[in-house]
């Protein structure tokens, strides 16, 4: 059995109006003396609060306060995680408002600072990088099959991996006979058959070949060529498609399945994308990142077929086998989809998430949809996502990238210095610094050999600290650059091992 207890806290986020009046004092977050620093009022985006209702069964004021909480909570979930490191055990929502945040660790000293941080402590025995070792153990040794298991997913609420099978004994034998650890491991009987969902019927959307059709996901540039991304079954490299209107639009340059689902199409100069999704009444929803949600967070999906309909994340890493082959790595939705929709947009408030893959039920019945993660696919065809700058409520995250080696931290004007020991964690000025202009901030983090130091740089949002861009690379080195908007900003310098003086060079807008 799993070793596995819950320490809760007090701290309980109950949030009932989306009207944001005040922000807390320096401790938690920027004042400018002299002038009172208040947060505009935020309105969700068009249609969201109603899907929520009907699809979640809430009432308003409930669809109100879970995605401020959501929103809230993510930043708390990503800075532990940051701490945690390899103790990291996974982290979800919970309540009906999404009004708790649990935390999991496999180490009992984690707990204070968990539960400092405003969050539910859980002490398990495996941490969610061993669960990754062990579905990747599980799509190597035991491939699914149309009965013995074709969706495999990261049970972090039950620190587990779930395999669900309508032949539960079948896939026992197998999962046994390939030396897995059948601890960690747990068959699920279940009848779920996921499917693809393209469809060969007319709609609003966008074609491949005469009758083909599939949905456009998120708008993109690859240099100065605009495009969007969608699902990698819906067409080949070099597959042309038309609009939703049959006029000529584009061509894929490159696709990719099985194994992962995504694809973009680079448009013609007859198109023109835009930051935004259909929110299926007439009106579309900004989109303002790509920052991942958590577990247990809502998301809404749009598809031509079935237009706006949203759910829950139930987990964000599951392995689905189709037909055609295995894709690893989907997030998976309590969403209901139907043929036609393959390629739609996946988006938690404005935050873009992916793209629809397959799933299994319908609008009428309900279901479960798998989506392909978006970050991914962006950095696969070295894609930027096209947002409203505008419109941003949560911050996107642009993931810096962490050199080899020595690196040469000259030409920074600002320089900071301290020292951090095992698990200790600091930020950077001590309170933060303030970009009047929007612009590039980009820092160079040096530390002691032997060390694992990670970077992080996070902005404020509305009412806490979000991470906007990081580095972890596996050594004392980091840099990141990200473009931003004006703003309060700080960095993050974590010791995710070892103890070591450390240099922290930045440039600001």
């Amino acid at each position: 059995m799993s070793r596995r207890h819950v320490v809760a806290t007090g701290c309980v986020l109950a949030v009932t109006a989306l009207t944001l009046t005040g922000v807390p004092a320096v401790a938690a977050g920027p004042k400018v003396t002299g002038v009172p620093v208040t947060a505009p009022v935020w309105k969700p985006p068009s249609g969201m609060l109603e899907a929520l209702q009907r699809d979640l069964e809430l009432t308003r004021e409930q669809a109100q306060a879970r995605l401020l909480n959501e929103a809230r909570l993510t930043g708390v979930a990503a800075e532990l995680r940051a701490r945690l490191g390899d103790r990291f055990g996974g982290s979800w929502l919970m309540g009906t408002i999404a009004q708790t945040l649990v935390v999991a660790t496999t180490n009992e000293a984690d707990i204070p600072h968990i539960i400092a941080a405003g969050a539910r402590a859980e002490v398990v025995k495996r941490s969610l990088a061993e669960l990754d070792r062990h579905i990747d153990g599980l799509d190597q040794s035991v491939p699914g099959a149309k009965n013995e298991g074709s969706v495999r997913y990261v049970d972090a609420r039950n620190n587990r991996v779930v395999v669900l099978s309508s032949e539960p004994l079948v896939a026992e034998d197998l999962i046994e006979a390939a030396g897995l650890d059948t601890e960690a491991v747990k068959v699920v009987p279940s009848t779920e058959r996921p499917r693809l969902l393209s469809d060969v019927q007319g709609g609003d959307a966008y074609y491949v070949g005469v009758a083909s059709r599939c949905s456009v996901g998120f708008s993109v540039m690859r240099g100065t060529q605009a495009g969007f991304v969608s699902a990698g079954h819906c067409g080949k490299t070099g597959d042309a498609t038309t609009g939703f209107n049959r006029v000529p639009q584009g061509v894929f340059r490159a696709s990719s399945f099985p194994e992962n689902d995504y694809a973009w199409v680079a448009v013609n100069a007859g198109w023109s994308p835009k930051p935004v999704v259909s929110n299926g009444v007439g009106g579309t929803v900004p989109v303002a990142g790509s920052r991942p949600a958590l577990e247990g967070a809502s998301i809404c999906r749009s598809g031509s077929t079935t237009d706006w309909h949203c759910g829950l994340i139930r987990q964000l890493s599951a392995s689905v086998t189709y037909p055609q082959g295995t894709i690893h790595g989907l997030g998976r939705t309590s969403v209901c989809a139907e043929p036609g929709d393959s390629g739609g947009s996946f988006i938690s408030v404005d935050q873009a998430q992916g793209v629809t893959s397959g799933g299994s039920g319908d609008c009428t019945s309900g279901g479960v949809t798998y989506f392909q993660p978006l970050n991914e696919i962006l950095t696969a065809y070295d894609l930027t996502l096209l947002t409203d700058s505008t419109a941003s409520s949560s911050g996107d995250i642009s993931p810096g990238t962490a050199p080899s080696g020595k690196q040469d931290c000259s030409g920074y004007p600002k320089t900071y210095t301290g020292t951090l020991n095992n698990g200790q964690s600091v930020s950077q000025p001590s309170r933060y610094y303030r970009a009047a202009v929007a612009g590039t901030h980009s820092a160079c983090l040096d530390g002691g050999d032997g060390v694992d130091f990670d970077l992080y740089l996070q902005r404020w949002q509305r009412s806490s600290w979000t991470t906007v861009a990081s580095s972890e690379g596996a050594g004392p080195d980091e840099q990141i650059s990200y473009t931003g908007p004006p703003g309060f900003y700080r960095y993050q310098v974590v010791s995710v091992s070892g103890s070591s003086p450390y240099t922290l060079k930045a440039k600001a807008p």
